[in-house]
């Protein structure tokens, strides 16, 4: 566990970090802005599209779902704002609707709402990684916008370091691709037990509020909404493991790291949430060359002929006859250039790069 010295530099570094990323609504006096930052409804197939130049919210809804009671799971409004539909209102979005955000200095702002019909095969938004968005602390993060992502890396964590462990690579041609290493923290680090940084990219948010430096997953809101059931997921990757396998003490490993790349579809309601189906692609063989693999998701419960890895932890699945027809709420993607990086155990230099993630129907 990192000392209390280590633990008050990170948290004042994550709050500049914080800081930086807000600047564009910094304001001495009462604030003029009246911004929908985020916007969660029950039943949305994705990301809700926030439109701010139109002050507009595209939201996304599976197709069969009754438009005329959508309710406000979430909504993140700028600092100081305030909104008529709050958590748990009820939306009409058989046609565009109205939400209207009070700013600090009483100034009001018409949001308006609309909805289109989800498609039956999606894809995950930027799935071949084409687009990536510089940060306020002028790194590079995959997707259109901040707040029009779907991606997150363990960049906002390890910078504090100096290091950026997920990176975006042309792979020839302007074709850009992700790029995960696993880099050495210093001496500094790994004597407070945090030796290494995996790269990682994954759907879901870094949430700063909640780093914890002793638990890299901590501060990591994984998933995004998602409401397809594709049979495979289909990728292109490379990866070249590195040449000393470490636990998170510098013990030597019997066995060479491996990168981890796995889909999993959930069903979430209310406060819980239960598996559908796995897709998972483990491998400690280097592989030089851009290839392209194919991975089968396996709907319901995984048997004992599937590793342990592959099974949820603390969630349970869904019934074996829900398994065959219901839809998922939500998708889990995980790419990581160190299987166990989360405990800081992996082996400096393995590489990963991966593109064109797809998810494959019939």
């Amino acid at each position: 566990m990192y000392s209390k010295l280590i633990v008050r530099t990170v948290s004042l570094l994550m709050s500049i970090i914080v800081v930086q990323a807000c600047v564009d609504e910094d304001f001495f006096g009462l604030s003029p802005y009246g911004n929908i930052k985020d916007l969660v409804v029950s039943n949305q197939a994705s990301n809700a599209k926030i439109q701010s130049d139109k002050n507009r919210v595209v939201i996304e809804i599976p197709g069969g779902v009754d438009l005329s009671e959508i309710q406000i799971q979430s909504i993140k409004l700028s600092s100081f704002a305030t909104s008529d539909k709050n958590v748990g209102d009820l939306l009409d979005l058989n046609t565009s609707q109205n939400i209207t955000i009070k700013a600090e200095d009483g100034s009001f702002h018409i949001w308006e709402v609309i909805s289109f019909v989800a498609s039956a095969t999606p894809q995950l938004d930027n799935h071949d990684f084409s687009l990536w968005y510089q940060t306020a602390s002028d790194y590079y993060e995959p997707g259109e916008s901040v707040s029009n992502t779907i991606w997150g890396t363990g960049n906002q964590g390890t910078q504090i370091l100096g290091k950026l462990a997920t990176t975006p690579i042309d792979i020839g041609g302007g074709n850009l691709a992700a790029k995960m290493e696993t880099l050495d923290n210093g001496k500094l680090a790994g004597a407070f037990g945090a030796p290494i940084s995996a790269g990682s990219i994954f759907t879901g948010a870094f949430n700063p509020d909640k780093i914890d430096p002793s638990n890299p997953q901590a501060a990591i809101e994984f998933g995004t909404p998602f409401t397809g059931r594709p049979e495979k997921i289909k990728f292109k990757y490379s990866y070249l493991p590195g040449d000393v396998n470490k636990d998170k003490q510098g013990n030597i490993l019997a066995y060479d790291d491996a990168c981890d790349i796995y889909a999993l579809l959930e069903v979430r309601l209310g406060d819980k949430t239960e598996r559908l189906a796995t897709a998972w692609f483990r491998s400690s063989d280097s592989q030089d060359e851009i290839d392209t693999v194919e991975v089968p998701f396996i709907y319901g419960e995984l048997d004992d002929t599937y590793p342990d890895y592959m099974k949820p932890v603390d969630l349970g699945y869904v019934s074996s006859d829900s398994a065959t027809f219901i839809l998922p709420t939500h998708i889990t993607f995980v790419a990581s250039s160190s299987f166990d990086g989360a405990n800081f155990a992996g082996a400096i230099g393995s590489g990963l790069i991966i593109d064109d993630v797809e998810m494959v129907y019939e």
